[in-house]
């Protein structure tokens, strides 16, 4: 499929690396897409609009009002296959992540109905800050792509992070987004995420450290490969903004495995990533225990297997996928589960690995087959552990 009759949507924010999108136009159009270019005011200090209307065959808005003219911000959002911030400064990372739009281009990004691929270009200070991070969380969790420099993986250290990729690297991620989109088209996905939370009185749970990060990265993932993706997400006060999704909000280890067995009679690829509790209090009180005695015994009850119990429901057409976080012996436990659980693939990580597991925006992964072949990955973000995954599904199983 690649880039070719592609109409992009090319975004340039005040950044010192404005020179690089005329570079990644002209690479665009030679590729055989149709560009349009808006940029900020502080955009035009860089570059000027003039360049880029002259590559780009195009006029290049920079304000939503221009003297007496109306731009009209829905139309561009519109007509576009991709929208593309490149360079994409922290002040503007942070106005999209929380919906300001004070200029042409924040106007534009949320009326856009199309894919949104964001290149962040900033030094390492402002790269590192907890806000810059929350805000790149939370364009993530929209189901917009951050695009990352060379490989996407994580490199020593901290070098090259802020940077903003390559023209090259940039235009090769987008035709690898367009050539991978339909891939999953027509397909029912199923996926489970995030912890569950056990009752032991009104104001008390057994849980588990699970954000549901890694369930939401697959998520997104498969919507943008076309498919019909039903996210059953335990409790976490991580958000689900990607309207394509459809989230169904669970507590404990019953009501997911109660809506996991619904969507799964219909799902043709179910993903279980969700930590489920394995045990529940067998009596719950209705009252807040109050601290009486120096000891408390409660006395727990397992909780459904919901992989293996939807296991055994499988039907041949049907693909299962499984997650295994293991502490020691970690292929003994995931090779185990394999077979019991009936799975099609294991994907394991171990809390050994630095980086990995719960709470972490990267995960470090093994994927396990039922042919026996075992696949490695280094340390990575979680959504491109989500891509590594469904390439893999792709390419080994559909």
């Amino acid at each position: 499929m690649g880039l070719k009759n592609k109409k992009i949507l090319l975004a340039v924010t005040g950044s010192i690396a404005a020179y690089k999108s005329l570079f990644l136009t002209r690479l665009l159009i030679k590729s055989g897409c149709e560009v349009k270019v808006i940029m900020t005011s502080a955009a035009t200090e860089f570059v000027s609009a003039l360049s880029f209307s002259t590559l780009s065959k195009h006029p290049v808005h920079t304000n939503v009002i221009s003297g007496s003219d109306w731009n009209n911000h829905v139309d561009l959002g519109l007509w576009a296959d991709l929208m593309i911030v490149a360079p994409c400064t922290a002040s503007s990372l942070a106005k999209m992540a929380n919906g300001l739009a004070d200029n042409m281009v924040t106007a534009v990004y949320l009326s856009a109905k199309c894919p949104v691929m964001i290149a962040p270009a900033m030094d390492l200070d402002m790269w590192i800050h907890p806000s810059t991070q929350m805000n790149i969380d939370k364009l993530e969790s929209y189901g917009n792509r951050i695009i990352p420099v060379g490989d996407g993986e994580l490199a020593s250290g901290l070098e090259g992070k802020g940077r903003m990729a390559e023209p090259e690297e940039i235009t090769t991620y987008l035709e690898n987004h367009f050539s991978r989109e339909e891939d999953l088209s027509g397909y029912k996905v199923m996926i489970t995420a995030g912890p569950t939370f056990e009752e032991l009185d009104p104001v008390r749970f057994i849980g588990n450290h699970s954000s549901g990060k890694m369930g939401i990265a697959l998520a997104n993932e498969c919507v943008e490969r076309g498919a019909h993706v039903t996210l059953i997400l335990g409790p976490t006060h991580l958000s689900v903004h990607n309207s394509k999704i459809k989230l169904k909000r669970v507590t404990d280890a019953d009501s997911m495995f109660k809506a996991a067995k619904t969507a799964f009679r219909a799902a043709d690829i179910s993903i279980f990533a969700a930590a489920v509790a394995d045990y529940t209090p067998k009596l719950t009180s209705k009252t807040k225990i109050k601290k009486k005695t120096a000891t408390l015994k409660l006395e727990l009850v397992k909780t459904t297997d919901i992989a293996a119990a939807l296991g055994k429901l499988k039907k041949k057409d049907q693909i299962n996928i499984g997650f295994a976080l293991e502490t020691n012996n970690e292929l003994t436990y995931a090779k185990a589960k394999l077979k019991k659980k009936n799975f099609d693939f294991v994907v394991l990580n171990s809390l050994k690995d630095k980086g990995a597991g719960f709470k972490h925006d990267t995960n470090k992964i093994s994927i396990l087959d039922t042919s026996g072949e075992q696949k490695s990955f280094s340390l990575k973000p979680k959504d491109k552990v989500a891509e590594d995954i469904i390439n893999y599904l792709v390419t080994n199983k559909l």
